[in-house]
């Protein structure tokens, strides 16, 4: 389990080649394009190395083209402000001399200040849940045989479904969900990492939640799906290699568009960071 962790943690730290250019590579995790939570990730690590002693407070990204995880990605770093507490920082991640995803990044100096924050929800401890791995090893008959062997490989982050969902045939449920998640072997003390691996996870299963109510899924024929913008607002200190609970639910969906939001927590009950994204859900008519 170290060593896929390690293979994430070496993805996301990038070649620098000059004081404001970085390079990626991709990673192939069985979806037809790179992942998006790599790409968040990485270019929250390009923005991370251009800032000193202060700490991501959020970040706002837009998917703006498919990126080929054969083909390594280039981050340009632009800095926007350095002022007495907070710097911004904008990325823009290319392939081929073309956009394909573009990040704006706030950094605080540390400050103390008024603390409230929403109640924990209630969630089945996680101990005692499968993890989706595990489900997908269990049933990997199920999976198409081009893709059964990267959906049940080793994974750097665990997930376990408090109310899991059979994405061959989905159900129709309330647009509500949560997710326990965390990095499968210890990390080390470096804030920066955490985030950026936060980043990561934060894009696997999101998506998903606008589609609940429809009784469709990922991976039905006829359904186009991609996130369109990812934001997070970190709001305490964490580590992703504890479990954190993903309290996800999806207000709306509308015009092919499907809007989800998610709070995560740790096991103490502090809410440590909160998500939003929308995301195209489409049911194609055309093969």
């Amino acid at each position: 389990m170290q060593d896929v962790l390690q293979r994430l943690i070496d993805v996301l730290q990038l070649t620098q080649k000059d004081e404001f250019t970085f390079e990626g590579e991709g990673e192939d995790l069985g979806f037809k394009n790179v992942f998006g939570g790599q790409v968040c990730g990485q270019a929250m690590m390009a923005a991370y190395k251009t800032v000193d002693d202060r700490i991501a407070h959020s970040m706002h990204g837009y998917f703006l083209r498919p990126g080929d995880h054969s083909q390594p990605i280039q981050y340009d770093v632009q800095v926007m402000r350095d002022g007495g507490n907070f710097s911004a920082r904008r990325v823009i991640a290319s392939q081929n001399g073309k956009e394909i995803f573009t990040l704006s990044a706030s950094f605080q100096a540390p400050e103390e200040g008024f603390s409230h924050q929403f109640d924990m929800p209630d969630a089945t401890d996680p101990e005692v849940l499968l993890s989706e791995l595990e489900m997908r090893r269990r049933f990997k008959h199920l999976i198409p045989e081009k893709l059964r062997d990267q959906f049940t490989r080793d994974r750097p982050i665990e997930i376990r479904p408090v109310n899991p969902v059979n994405y061959s045939n989905p159900d129709v449920r309330a647009p509500y969900k949560q997710n326990w998640f965390r990095a499968v072997a210890e990390l080390p003390d470096d804030t920066a990492l955490h985030h950026c691996i936060l980043a990561y996870a934060s894009d696997f299963g999101l998506l998903g939640t606008s589609m609940l109510p429809h009784g469709v899924s990922f991976a039905q024929k006829g359904m186009q799906v991609a996130s369109i913008d990812h934001a997070i607002w970190f709001h305490r200190p964490f580590n992703v290699d504890d479990w954190l609970l993903y309290d996800m639910d999806s207000p709306s969906a509308s015009h092919g568009r499907g809007f989800n939001r998610g709070n995560i927590y740790n096991q103490k009950g502090e809410l440590v960071a909160s998500v939003c994204q929308e995301a195209l859900i489409r049911k194609r008519n055309d093969p």
